[in-house]
């Protein structure tokens, strides 16, 4: 067996936390692969050391001095190193960064060093081989990144290697231009060595136990999550769960990889299991809830809507001419709402209600917002009637007042549509009624 291993900021902040990592890769013969991310707080009034890459290089681009800046970044590192006890020396590499600093190389490269850095510590510590992601992580010349050139360069070069450390995050264009993924794209990198071995497990150890029903922040102490579907964690992804970036599924999903989601701190616990189907039973008919706050709705009505041929790609067609994307389009007979982020949309909101007007000629068209999206997810749902009924009862007993409601096709999920005001209500209405009432 191969396992592909990524480990958060959090999990590498010091030396002590590198030991444990240490510790987990050791007893486990079979964890070959190691992805790390950059060292992240030691404590809730530490700074991460990507954010003071990113200061550090902020000055450089002003043309200010770094020096101090730059130093700052070597002992942290330094703290690490000597920590552990290794005998590295770092010196010549900040030697390059400082250079390249200087040269303006771009925020992208001056970000990407923590993960660089930390991944020639945790080869070093290991004695593992270190392979800079540069070299094989591939984006084009448009700077989206290519998948099926980084799949094949990067099986070629993992080929005959028997263990590896491989930094996240980043990778590079053709002309060799350093190239990051979004915050958080150290697990994308993961999911990409992963798919590149056909690993069997990629594991994703991070500060929690893996995925939990609700927010913690809303919910005391909420249900953890044992097994969920790639598809439904796409879902509460894009709701903002957020243990794991979102665009880390694809590479795994589509050769069938399993993820585990483990805590470094805590690496008796099971985690959460990330899987393209199963045959077990969810404990709840729910696996998890998740939201946003922040939207606006756009209704539009309009006699005999319904039999007007390319009236959702008019309004549609406003919305992009405006370069404002859409969330969720529930719509009746006569009506249709465009669901979108109101930050987006309501500095161009008299433009975009201008080009309906233009486009579909609505009889009325009606905007209302400080609006939030609640995403109820489950494979359960679809075996279990009444579901709907049971989350409306719910609200209605919270004094909830449902804006919107939209159920896909799949039955694997349902958005709700409530006021700002009551967002965290309605998510501690649902949890009880699924969750709290069944334990």
């Amino acid at each position: 067996m191969r396992k592909v291993v990524k480990f958060g900021g959090s999990s590498l902040a010091s030396a002590e936390q590198f030991k444990k990592v240490g510790d987990i890769i050791r007893a486990d013969k079979e964890r070959k692969f190691v992805v790390p991310s950059a060292p992240g707080k030691r404590n809730p009034d530490d700074t991460k050391v990507t954010d003071m890459l990113y200061a550090c290089y902020a000055l450089a681009e002003e043309g200010k001095d770094f020096k101090d800046e730059l130093k700052a970044i070597g002992e942290r590192y330094r703290e690490i190193i000597d920590g552990l006890g290794l005998t590295l020396s770092l010196e010549e590499e900040f030697k390059t960064i400082a250079q390249n600093f200087k040269a303006k190389a771009g925020d992208n490269y001056a970000a990407s060093r923590g993960e660089y850095l930390n991944g020639i510590v945790m080869a070093n510590y290991l004695g593992y081989e270190f392979i800079d992601a540069a070299e094989v992580v591939l984006f084009d010349r448009n700077g989206e990144f290519d998948a099926e050139t980084t799949n094949r360069k990067l099986r070629e070069r993992l080929e005959n290697v028997e263990t590896a450390v491989i930094p996240g995050f980043y990778g590079a264009c053709e002309d060799g231009t350093v190239k990051t993924f979004s915050r958080g794209g150290s697990d994308i990198t993961g999911s990409i060595v992963a798919r590149a071995v056909k690993a069997n497990v990629y594991e994703n150890w991070t500060d929690v136990s893996g995925f939990l029903i609700a927010d913690p922040r809303i919910i005391y102490k909420p249900e953890g999550i044992e097994t969920i579907t790639y598809k439904e964690l796409r879902e509460l992804s894009y709701m903002g769960a957020t243990v794991l970036h979102e665009d880390a599924i694809f590479p795994v999903r589509r050769e069938g990889i399993p993820i585990n989601i483990r805590n470094t701190n805590a690496p008796e616990d099971n985690g959460t299991w990330i899987v393209e189907s199963t045959c077990q039973k969810p404990k709840y008919v729910i696996t998890g809830i998740a939201g946003k706050r922040g939207f606006c709705s756009v209704n539009i009505d309009k006699d005999m809507m319904n039999s007007e041929i390319g009236f959702g790609r008019k309004v549609l067609q406003a919305f992009e001419e405006n370069g404002i994307s859409f969330e969720h389009v529930p719509s009746g007979i006569d009506t249709m709402t465009v669901f979108v982020h109101q930050d987006e949309f309501m500095h161009k909101e008299q433009q975009v209600v201008s080009a309906i007007h233009r486009l579909a000629e609505p009889d009325h068209i009606e905007i209302e917002g400080d609006l939030a999206l609640i995403a109820v997810v489950g494979r359960g749902m679809k075996s279990t009637r009444g579901t709907a009924g049971r989350i409306f009862s719910a609200l209605a007993h919270a004094n909830v007042n449902v804006k919107m409601i939209d159920q896909g096709s799949s039955e694997l999920n349902i958005i709700i549509g409530v006021a700002n005001s009551d967002f965290e209500s309605a998510i501690k209405a649902i949890y009880d009624i699924f969750v709290r009432i069944q334990i």
